[in-house]
């Protein structure tokens, strides 16, 4: 078990969310509610930030859309600066049942060793919940196989943004937060800072409002993108550790 130190956030990034945001926070807020929320408004051109400040959440608001993971990386800036010690993701849409939270923060508190969980939608068979399409289930084991073998670790949903990291995790994603597509490149950064993760099995929703960031015509190029990513991401430096400094940064090779 491990104390925790600091304050807890539920960072909400939400584009376009008018009809889901409000609820969002009002279910984080009952489910968990010892985390205060920020709803990062990603350029929206709808009242998303309005229905997220009327629920009771701080809101940051960009001046232009960033993608998810330049609205994440402000929310775990948001976090560092602000001294928080946790911070879970929970996307804007309701398709992440805020119930979780409690469970994914036990698992954090259980293994001290731990830096990140992530909510999984395939760790354990549920009926009920909504998991998308074949295709893309297919393509999720792919990246699975691909980041079990690279991290050394049993990962099973690498693109679920359903995911608890601690101040650790907070100060490298504040630092360094992959953009375009970023949930399955986060995995690798934690492996390549020698910072450890877990799953434990959670059920999503269907989003009721707004639409997928990835269409069905770019499922082919986000997979070929995020391919790309891993291997790149296998010969890059390994990091180092500095005396004093936590978590390690990555060495420079030589020529």
């Amino acid at each position: 078990m491990r104390l925790v130190s600091g304050g807890f956030l539920a960072i909400v990034p939400a584009l376009n969310e008018v009809g889901a945001v409000g609820q969002t926070v009002r279910e984080i807020k009952q489910s968990a509610p010892q985390f205060d929320v920020l709803v990062v408004d990603d350029g929206s051109t709808d009242e998303t930030a309005t229905a997220a400040a009327r629920a009771g959440a701080a809101v940051v608001t960009l001046p232009f859309n960033l993608g998810i993971g330049g609205a994440m990386q402000a929310g775990y800036m948001y976090a560092r600066e602000h001294g928080y010690g946790v911070a879970v993701q929970v996307d804007g849409d309701g398709q992440h049942d805020a119930r979780y939270i409690p469970e994914l923060l036990a698992r954090l508190e259980q293994d001290a060793s731990l830096n990140m969980v992530t909510g999984s939608r395939f760790l354990e068979p549920v009926d009920g919940g909504y998991t998308s399409s074949a295709a893309r289930r297919a393509g999720i084991r792919l990246f699975a196989s691909i980041v079990s073998f690279v991290s050394r670790q049993h990962v099973t949903d690498p693109t679920s943004g359903f995911r608890m990291t601690d101040r650790r995790g907070i100060e490298l994603f504040a630092r360094d937060y992959p953009h375009d597509y970023p949930e399955v490149e986060a995995i690798l950064l934690m492996h390549a800072h020698r910072l450890r993760s877990a799953e434990i099995p959670v059920v999503m929703r269907r989003r009721t409002t707004g639409s997928s960031a990835i269409s069905t015509f770019q499922a082919g190029y986000y997979m070929v993108k995020v391919l790309l990513a891993v291997f790149v991401g296998v010969f890059r430096a390994k990091p180092h550790r500095v005396p004093g400094q936590d978590p390690p940064v990555a060495a420079e090779r030589s020529l």
